[in-house]
């Protein structure tokens, strides 16, 4: 499976009023620290700490700063809300997780770098962990609007401009071969 076919499955469900919606959510959520629409606050600290070990800070911002949290929570509220009983039965199989790793821990935000990657390791074959990297991906990646790649630091961490239009290059493009 390709990263393109992968993204496009992901994304064929999306309508265009969710992404209108996913959009209004991303404005909120840039400009006042927006409450969530579906997650609860707790909810939202414990996967956002898994979110912050796919794609961590280091030299450049990563899933925390790109805030892909808020995409998370715009997805299962529109386009992907098919997928919040993956995303509870989860979260649920993680704390159990952490629980029988790490028995001293009391959350999963409380995590350490190590102990979290532990944890991820130890769940990365299951349906839930599945989404959640892919769901981190695109709000690394996906256009602002949608909730996630605040500031444009996707875009910025794969040398991506943010331009109004895109043309093809000059001269002969065989973009459209077939």
């Amino acid at each position: 499976m390709t990263r393109r076919s992968l993204l496009l499955s992901t994304l064929s469900a999306a309508t265009l009023s969710d992404v209108a919606e996913a959009q209004h959510h991303s404005q909120a959520a840039k400009t006042s620290n927006a409450a969530f629409k579906y997650l609860s606050s707790a909810d939202a600290r414990e996967l956002e700490a898994l979110v912050a070990q796919i794609i961590p800070s280091g030299d450049s911002p990563g899933a925390k700063e790109a805030g892909c949290i808020h995409f998370i929570d715009r997805a299962l509220e529109t386009f992907d809300r098919d997928q919040r009983e993956l995303y509870r039965n989860g979260l649920a199989t993680a704390q159990k997780k952490r629980t029988e790793l790490l028995p001293q821990s009391q959350t999963l935000a409380g995590l350490d770098n190590s102990q979290a990657i532990a944890l991820l390791k130890a769940i990365e074959a299951t349906e839930f962990f599945k989404l959640l990297r892919t769901h981190t991906i695109m709000g690394f990646l996906a256009a602002p609007e949608w909730g996630g790649n605040q500031g444009m630091v996707g875009w910025a961490h794969i040398g991506l401009d943010h331009k109004m239009a895109f043309q093809p290059p000059f001269g002969f493009y065989d973009g459209e071969a077939k």
